[in-house]
């Protein structure tokens, strides 16, 4: 038996696209037994995955939590967060360990002085590298998502209008400077000619409403706040499409193979964070030829310059076009 322990705290989307790797490591590494940590608030994107044997709950107490840690010790670690915490977490296991390469210094040139140095590879393509040494393959299977069954949204009882078909709209985004201004999201919804459900965290509730308020005529369902992040990820997996910006929904959405029409702000894909094996229908938006762009590897609150052109200058009628084609099939 050979127990190892993967490390990756948070976020939502980070988190789902380690995902290959539980399952590689568990199918594909005799009698292994797969343990994750991560930050308590994230346990419902991880607890109904049936590769993992056991699942390892920060909350904030470091020291407490590697005495727990300390009691089941493992093999292996698998360090894919390489920050400072997951540091400390291997020092005090003093276990061997695996740690990915997160190219900082490649994404600090492109960052701030614009030299494009990026390996053209995928983080999950990083992540494999990392445990080669256990003759591991690509599966080909992508990312994982399970949904609790409690969890699976009844379309049904948001709307008759939403059966046959609808397009998930997600409007959030950890940092400001990766989502499309409201006015913005409004004049997409306005173009778009097929249902839609707008999804998004608590912070995306008042959005939402602007955004349902502006078409009142149109088949419009406000989901932000009120639903699970999993019952999120159900309305992302019943949709005909998402149209997403740069976030942990648009590599949900790629666990479940949609169509994504993914808007970036001031992240680049070039980072290796694009939809990971997406319907192959899917299409990226971006703002090219920007000397400010990318202006940062995460995000900010505002634009540093003040104008925000990787977001305002988005080619709205082209997202809503493609949306509506993509919806009939065409």
């Amino acid at each position: 038996m050979i127990s190892f322990l993967i490390i990756r705290f948070s976020s939502i989307g980070d988190i789902v696209l380690t995902t290959p790797i539980v399952r590689i490591l568990k199918t594909q590494v005799g009698d292994s037994v797969i343990h994750y940590l991560t930050k308590e608030q994230y346990a419902p994107i991880l607890e109904s995955n049936p590769y993992i044997d056991h699942l390892h709950l920060y909350s904030g107490n470091l020291n407490e939590f590697i005495r727990q840690l300390k009691a089941e010790p493992v093999d292996y670690i698998i360090d894919l967060h390489h920050n400072i915490r997951s540091a400390i977490v291997k020092n005090r296991l003093g276990t061997v360990s695996f740690v990915v390469n997160k190219i900082n210094f490649r994404k600090w040139l492109l960052v701030h002085l614009k030299i494009d140095r990026m390996p053209g590879t995928h983080i999950v393509d990083r992540y494999l590298k990392t445990i080669e040494l256990f003759d591991v393959k690509d599966d080909g299977r992508g990312l994982d998502y399970f949904i609790p069954p409690a969890e699976e949204v009844d379309i049904a009882a948001l709307g008759d209008v939403f059966n046959q078909g609808y397009i998930a709209l997600a409007i959030g985004a950890r940092h400001n400077t990766k989502k499309l201004p409201r006015e913005k999201l409004v004049e997409l919804a306005g173009l778009i000619e097929h249902p839609i459900i707008i999804v998004g965290g608590p912070e995306d509730r008042e959005v939402g409403e602007f955004i349902c308020s502006a078409s009142p005529s149109k088949a419009i369902f406000n989901a932000s706040g009120g639903f699970s992040v999993n019952q999120s990820a159900s309305i992302i997996r019943q949709s005909r499409l998402v149209i997403t910006h740069d976030t942990g929904m648009m590599h949900i959405a790629a666990a479940f193979k949609k169509k994504i029409l993914s808007v970036w702000g001031n992240t680049v894909p070039a980072f290796g964070m694009a939809p990971y094996r997406a319907d192959r229908d899917s299409v990226i938006f971006e703002v090219k030829g920007l000397r400010c762009r990318p202006c940062s590897k995460i995000g900010y609150r505002t634009c540093p310059r003040k104008h925000f052109r990787c977001m305002n200058e988005q080619d709205i009628p082209g997202i809503a076009d493609k949306a509506n084609h993509l919806f009939t099939g065409q």
